[in-house]
């Protein structure tokens, strides 16, 4: 697995494919083969023509374990994101983003606007204006001894899915407790490119995507009919709509 230095901090990444190229981000605790090799994204998007890119967020995968919470501001994650592309040599790419990745692909829409052809953004709605992700009992749940020890239903999911991962606990606490931005509506109107929003019709954790859509110059709305957050990222309508979107931007 190829790794580059993003100003000092190592990151493992994939490469897969030709075509017009579509940068994948993924989601907190998750990975690049969690969120998007598992669930067939690589192999949809590669056999439509596209070629995939994802890496591993700082503090997760394979990529450098970091423990400074400030470290994992979604700016600075966003600066990753956008290193990756200047490693490859690319100018620009279409950017899928799955919940916290999600916002770190707004980040990036907003400051690096011209690495971002357009944007396609997976379980996160208007939370990412009036929500500041997940609660801090997550990171309380990742920082205790065991998961018998966590009582916090949300809490328990997440340490569940990380243990079962053998993920960087410590990492991934600091990773919750320093990711916490979110936009102004003045910031999201300046979002400019072409944006579909995609939101599972149970997830709780989004927040409602039509208000964020609203928002947005060019934004564009896709139910996941009857899929809760994490059973979205893989869901064929979610696959389906999101190449529509691709042969639709300019």
């Amino acid at each position: 697995m190829p790794h580059f230095s993003s100003a000092g901090v190592d990151i493992a990444y994939f490469d897969i494919g030709t075509g017009d190229p579509v940068l994948l981000i993924h989601g907190f605790a998750s990975s690049k083969e969690i969120n998007w090799v598992g669930p067939s994204w690589t192999r949809t998007l590669t056999e439509a023509g596209y070629r995939a890119i994802g890496f591993d967020h700082r503090g997760h995968g394979e990529s450098e374990k970091l423990y400074d919470p400030a470290l994992y501001d979604t700016r600075i994650m966003a600066e990753d994101a956008q290193r990756l592309l200047a490693h490859l040599g690319l100018e620009r790419a279409d950017v899928v983003g799955y919940s916290m990745g999600a916002r770190v692909g707004a980040q990036m829409a907003l400051h690096f606007p011209q690495a971002v052809r357009s944007l396609i953004m997976g379980g996160l709605g208007i939370h990412l204006v009036d929500g500041v992700g997940l609660p801090q009992t997550v990171a309380d749940a990742l920082e205790a001894p065991s998961l018998d020890d966590v009582a916090d239903p949300m809490g328990r999911i997440f340490r569940a899915f990380a243990d079962a991962n053998k993920a960087d606990l410590k990492a991934l606490a600091a990773c919750i407790r320093g990711s916490r931005q979110v936009l102004a509506r003045e910031e999201v109107a300046r979002i400019f490119q072409p944006v579909l929003v995609a939101i599972g019709t149970r997830d709780l954790v989004s927040g409602p995507g039509r208000p964020l859509v609203d928002l947005l110059p060019d934004g564009t709305m896709l139910d996941i009919p009857n899929r809760d957050h994490n059973p979205a990222v893989g869901d064929k309508v979610f696959k389906a709509g999101a190449l529509e979107f691709l042969k639709r931007r300019p």
